[in-house]
């Protein structure tokens, strides 16, 4: 008993009426973006859990902003940091 094809239609019909032709790229990006950043936080959630218990083969921790900059910059090595 799943949707049929003239349902699809229907739903798809209702769609195009309240959004409009020209909002639906933007609407369907959008919803992309939302689900790459929602299936990145449960990844993260994942991996801090795998790491918390102990799971070190599974979880690789993301690097911290501070250590992302630290790579990109060539004398990162070279000064000191005050929480050092």
């Amino acid at each position: 008993m799943g949707i049929q094809g003239w349902q699809w239609l229907l739903i798809l019909a209702v769609i195009l009426l309240l959004f409009g032709a020209a909002k639906l790229p933007a609407l369907a990006k959008s919803m992309g973006q939302s689900a790459r950043v929602f299936k990145g936080e449960m990844k993260a959630m994942k991996d801090e859990d795998a790491a918390r218990t102990g799971d070190t083969e599974t979880a690789k921790p993301a690097p911290t902003t501070s250590e992302a900059s630290e790579k990109a910059r060539p004398d990162a090595g070279s000064t000191p940091s005050a929480s050092s």
